[in-house]
């Protein structure tokens, strides 16, 4: 992709953001005030308003990407597809610049597999909608069907479970920002929320049961935003990014012959009955272990038994892949994502910002392979995998006496303290300061995953 089409996104430009980042560094430095035995400021919650949230979120439970090729296999029952009622929420999905909606290369694909399921179990689900979303006709979109042709569940398609873990979320968010605080309207308000999502069907859905959790009750539907594939930056782009594909090509496979790690995996995969052949990682069995689990599903005595082993050794593998000491491989997965969190803390404290160009609330429907890297990017990763409907939320606020500014980080609703940051209350240049780090431009990020391609052509004309 071009410098100009990633320029021609929504993207804050670098100078003015970089410079107000300085103001508010030398406006902090030249206040100098008595602080607490933590180093930071006294700052109690009644001098502190809320002036702006982001919230990050991994989808809620669904089904596996692949079932292991066992010769028993779980059963996945369309039941589990049921939509609960006070999950009805009504949305239309649109580009970034408010066209169609993009075409999803991902949901094709999970289509095409469908998991086990006893010909006595199948038939429709009961509440899902009919034609169009949520029951209302919309040109601008084009969903999967629900439901494969000769029943069953697809790969990767978000449950009942997922929905009402989904919506619980919701209720927490409309608890702390609409009934404990007065900070954004019961009801949806365009004006103060931005919604946008990654364009596969399980997260459009996750963040469909979010919203009527949040927001109860609507007038008209909701827009939900999303990329095109190619172009998508709220996951790990290996498709747009070169030197990312080529830095991590082969590290998945290389991952399973390290000390431990290869010793681990072939325990487990003899305790399953599994081949050495077969492809499977601690990945796919995290994943089938942790669908199984969350939907009570009759798992595998020794997949239920290894649980926690496969959790810790999917970690391991995936900072193995990532590489995630080496600052140039976090900016490559999570750097264009980091760079737009930026933008709009910077945007919201700035007191020129032209009114219409900033929401109160920013909601970010991702993945797990987002949420881990941001963790790491901020040094709040709790060396756990990121479980279903998991948050990452970044709260804006401001001294109402000296005017000064703080994030307040919280992950699966828990106070976290950002690398750099001298407690929990980080002043605002502190936190951009550990941004930074791995936070890039699109500029940037082009030319940082170009890198491998120009090599190789530089070698090629020697």
């Amino acid at each position: 992709m071009s410098p100009r089409a990633l320029g021609a996104r929504a993207w804050a430009p670098l100078g003015v953001l970089t410079s107000l980042a300085y103001c508010l560094h030398q406006r902090r430095e030249a206040r100098v005030e008595p602080r607490g035995a933590d180093g930071q400021h006294p700052a109690p919650r009644s001098l502190l308003e809320l002036k702006m949230v982001q919230v990050v979120f991994r989808h809620g439970a669904r089904s596996p990407l692949k079932q292991l090729p066992q010769k028993e296999q779980v059963e996945w029952t369309p039941r589990l597809l049921d939509v609960p009622p006070q999950t009805q929420f009504d949305y239309m999905v649109t580009s970034l610049t408010g066209g169609p909606k993009p075409h999803s290369p991902f949901d094709a694909q999970y289509q095409s597999t469908v998991l086990k399921v006893s010909d006595t179990l199948s038939r429709p689900p009961r509440g899902r909608p009919g034609p169009g979303l949520m029951g209302r006709p919309c040109g601008r979109v084009s969903l999967p069907s629900p439901l494969p042709p000769q029943g069953g569940v697809f790969a990767g398609q978000l449950t009942k479970v997922g929905m009402q873990q989904m919506f619980a979320l919701g209720q927490r968010l409309r608890r702390s920002y609409v009934e404990d605080v007065p900070f954004l309207s019961p009801t949806y308000n365009p004006l103060e929320v931005f919604v946008r999502s990654t364009n596969i069907y399980r997260n459009l859905e996750s963040t469909r049961c979010l919203l009527a959790g949040l927001f109860q009750h609507q007038k008209g539907p909701v827009v939900i935003h999303t990329d095109e594939a190619s172009s998508e930056v709220l996951y790990p782009n290996y498709l747009n990014c070169w030197s990312l594909r080529e830095r991590t090509k082969g590290r998945k496979k290389a991952a399973s012959l390290q000390s431990g790690i290869s010793e681990d995996l072939k325990k487990v995969k003899e305790e399953l009955g599994l081949t050495s052949s077969d492809g499977i990682d601690f990945f796919h069995l995290l994943d089938n272990a942790a669908a199984e689990e969350v939907h009570s599903l009759p798992s595998c005595p020794a997949l239920r038994r290894f649980a926690r082993m496969i959790e810790q050794r999917a970690v391991d593998t995936a900072l193995y892949v990532l590489q995630w000491e080496d600052r140039e491989s976090l900016q490559m997965l999570v750097g264009p994502f980091l760079h737009m969190l930026e933008g709009n803390l910077l945007r919201s404290a700035d007191p020129a910002a032209p009114p219409g160009q900033t929401r109160k609330l920013y909601l970010y429907a991702a993945h797990d392979v987002t949420l881990l890297p941001l963790l790491l990017a901020l040094g709040v990763f709790d060396n756990k995998w990121p479980p279903f409907a998991a948050d990452l939320t970044l709260e804006l606020y401001q001294h109402r006496e000296t005017k000064e500014w703080f994030v307040q980080l919280r992950y699966v609703g828990e106070e976290q303290v950002p690398r750099g940051c001298p407690g929990p209350l980080c002043p605002l240049d502190k936190f951009l300061s550990t941004v930074s780090l791995y936070s890039v431009s699109p500029e940037k990020y082009h030319t940082l995953c170009s890198q491998a391609r120009l090599a190789d052509l530089e070698a090629g004309s020697g």
